[in-house]
């Protein structure tokens, strides 16, 4: 069945937040340096061989005592992400324009503010086992509190909903944003996604022996696992032309294949059918994306899986990296970290390499950049693949690719 093309939908505003610092220019100084941002682990107290991206200083990040009730970490970035870049900003601007019924909140994330669960449980009461009085589950656990808190910190009163399917899940929010747009429902979406360090996912990953004991190496023939990261990425898409706009969403994919709770599909089915999904949405050709930022988390199946996808449906010649040797995985936040990364790279004109890969798998027949690429970039493919075989690729555009594009 034929997908229909889309108009391409611009993003007037973005932003990320990473263990690169505060903000998208930090993220893209870390990734012209060829620099990562990984550190051996020593979050909390977990005591596990790894590397991990945490966001420095977040601990003092507090928020207003009006929103007391929504305070953990995943929150605190969420709003340390937001005040990046002059965001809030752009999003008030536009909630002067279209109003605040108009602007609809769309997020991401894998645990939300597990970690309080997890610190909560420590002090709950010995005789009883309940947990501390001061533990407030629906504003700081509840997979919802991200976007009821961001919708009550800008004063928007449009739809809103969590997506929660692991490392697609903001990815995801884009199409959610597109479809409701496209229906006339709203008119602007705050989307993007956020995930912070938690114990669960720290042994959890451990567990399935998905762990690299150092700085993972994405695509690499020795790669050995991934490294966790954290961060907050925002981005505002707005229908009609906006002003000012440099890069567009002109496509997406989405599909579930549900191979495998844990393990992606060994030949990459549902990943090809996503990527094929989001060429035909923008009225694409394969060979008309000049770059594409993959899912690569380093794990030996992952990383096989996905190369195979990509070269099946791009063939073995458009450069493609993986930036989480900069950031580490950080899981419901990727999707929309490594879009703020794809935008970043039509704007500089320049394909991101991968870091801390030495040797490239000769096995995957990918041409997987080793070093950072000056060139002219129309479009770029970002995918984002998670558990049970939720997949999302995403298309994003120069402007005046994407003008171009609409009008065939």
């Amino acid at each position: 069945m034929r997908i229909p093309a889309i108009s391409p939908l611009a993003i007037s505003d973005y932003t990320a937040t990473t263990c690169a610092g505060v903000g998208r220019e930090a993220l893209w100084r870390a990734l012209g340096e060829l620099r990562t941002c990984l550190k051996p682990c020593d979050f909390q107290d977990v005591s596990l061989q790894t590397w991990i991206g945490e966001v420095a200083d977040l601990a003092r990040v507090r928020l207003p005592s009006a929103l007391a009730e929504y305070e953990c970490r995943n929150n605190c970035l969420a709003l340390l992400g937001l005040e990046a870049d002059g965001f809030l900003v752009s999003v008030r601007r536009t909630i002067e324009r279209v109003g605040p019924d108009r602007v609809g909140v769309f997020l991401g994330t894998s645990t939300s503010g597990l970690l309080e669960s997890e610190l909560a449980y420590r002090r709950r009461i010995p005789a009883t086992g309940v947990l501390p009085g001061d533990f407030v589950y629906h504003g700081r656990h509840n997979t919802y509190s991200l976007a009821s808190f961001v919708r009550r910190l800008l004063g928007l009163t449009g739809p809103a909903h969590v997506i929660s399917t692991a490392c697609s899940s903001s990815a995801k929010v884009f199409c959610s944003a597109e479809r409701m747009i496209r229906l006339g429902l709203i008119d602007a979406a705050v989307i993007g996604g956020v995930d912070t360090l938690c114990l669960t996912t720290l042994y959890g990953f451990h567990s399935l022996e998905f762990m690299s004991p150092t700085a993972c190496r994405p695509y690499d023939k020795d790669r050995s696992g991934l490294s966790l990261g954290e961060a907050a990425a925002f981005a505002l898409l707005v229908a009609g032309d906006a002003e000012g706009s440099s890069v567009y969403l002109c496509g997406y994919g989405e599909s579930s294949d549900a191979h495998h709770m844990s393990a992606p599909h060994p030949d990459g089915l549902g990943a090809q059918l996503a990527m094929h999904a989001a060429l035909q949405r923008s009225g694409l050709a394969a060979d008309q994306i000049d770059y594409v930022n993959l899912h690569g988390t380093a794990t030996p199946t992952n990383d096989a899986s996905e190369g195979l996808a990509v070269a099946s449906v791009f063939g073995p010649s458009t450069p493609c990296s993986s930036t989480k040797g900069i950031t580490g995985h950080t899981l419901g936040a990727a999707g929309a970290v490594e879009a703020v990364i794809c935008a970043q790279a039509l704007k500089y004109q320049a394909m991101p390499a991968g870091v801390n890969t030495r040797v490239v798998d000769p096995s995957i027949p990918i041409a997987y950049l080793l070093r950072n690429r000056p060139a002219p970039m129309r479009f770029a493919l970002s995918n984002s693949f998670g558990f049970g075989g939720s997949n999302c690729s995403l298309v994003l555009g120069t402007r005046e690719a994407a003008k171009a594009a609409a009008l065939t």
